[in-house]
């Protein structure tokens, strides 16, 4: 099993971890934003396959994956 964490304060909600994750389980947050304003990504099952895609794709290096 893997586990996603995203960096809040750098996470800008683009969507691109959306787009890409095979499994869907992230997703823009309708209410929590950062202190730059913006409405953030965030993890709605555990069910991370550890493909690393969000990761990789995330133009501000906002996501990491940990494999537990």
């Amino acid at each position: 099993m893997a586990r996603v964490a995203i960096e809040n304060e750098t996470c800008k909600g683009c969507g691109i971890c959306i787009s890409v994750c095979p499994v869907k389980i992230i997703k823009i947050s309708n209410t929590k934003t950062n202190k730059a304003g913006y409405l953030i990504a965030e993890v709605i099952e555990d069910k991370c396959i550890g493909c690393c895609s969000c990761a990789i794709m995330c133009p501000d290096s906002a996501i990491s994956i940990f494999k537990e």
